[in-house]
């Protein structure tokens, strides 16, 4: 099962609001998820998204890959950093 991290869209028709999931990427985008991560309201920015680290840390570490949105979303957050220095420590 090929796991990945992406976002799963919420809200209203106008008004966007999207959940950070771990999901089975043969799955549809508002499918079925296996863990929520977090989430983000673009119109407060990346800057205001909540993520929890350590679940995030946790799927990361087992291999799944995070979307290109989510990976930038993780960046700015300093989790990849956090991940990268974890695989280089041999954690």
């Amino acid at each position: 099962m090929a796991v990945k991290i992406r976002l799963t869209r919420i809200g209203r028709h106008s008004d966007p609001f999207y959940r950070i999931v771990a999901a089975d990427s043969r799955y549809a985008r508002d499918g079925r998820i296996i863990e929520q991560i977090g989430y983000i309201d673009p119109d407060k920015g990346v800057e205001n998204a909540v993520v929890k680290e350590d679940v995030a840390l946790k799927w990361l570490n087992q291999g799944a890959t995070p979307s290109e949105t989510v990976r930038a979303i993780f960046n700015r957050k300093g989790i990849m950093a956090k991940y990268h220095e974890s695989k280089k420590n041999g954690k």
